[in-house]
């Protein structure tokens, strides 16, 4: 099994930072792109960053500027600093990565899933 943890999220003031964490664990054989997605009350879930195995990463337009995703192969981790935060970043996000198992099966994986609030 492969599990995605996820950490990091809470209360902030407007222009204020966060950094998520998202660790999997379990029986992994390597890991392709991760990424952050949001789901705000009410909307779609939307992609906030994605990166690849290899560093390269992509961004929403909507924080372009403001957040930094970035990985640590070694510890099977990515983060997501997220500086300059708005009212309008505020929802759950969630972790996912595309994992290939020790049984040589590709997958997506999600987290459970974070808060992040912003507000004064």
């Amino acid at each position: 099994q492969v599990q995605l943890v996820e950490s990091g999220g809470g209360l902030v003031q407007p222009g204020g930072s966060l950094r998520l964490s998202c660790a999997a664990s379990g029986s992994i054989f390597s890991i392709y792109a991760m990424g952050w997605y949001r789901q705000a009350p009410g909307k779609q879930r939307e992609l906030v960053a994605a990166i690849t195995s290899g560093g390269s990463t992509n961004y929403a337009d909507s924080v372009k500027g403001r957040f930094t995703i970035s990985r640590d192969n070694a510890k099977n981790t990515v983060y997501l600093q997220m500086n300059s935060l708005k009212p309008e970043d505020t929802a759950v996000y969630y972790c996912n990565a595309q994992i290939v198992g020790t049984w040589g099966v590709k997958s997506d994986y999600w987290g459970q899933g974070t808060q992040v609030t912003v507000s004064s």
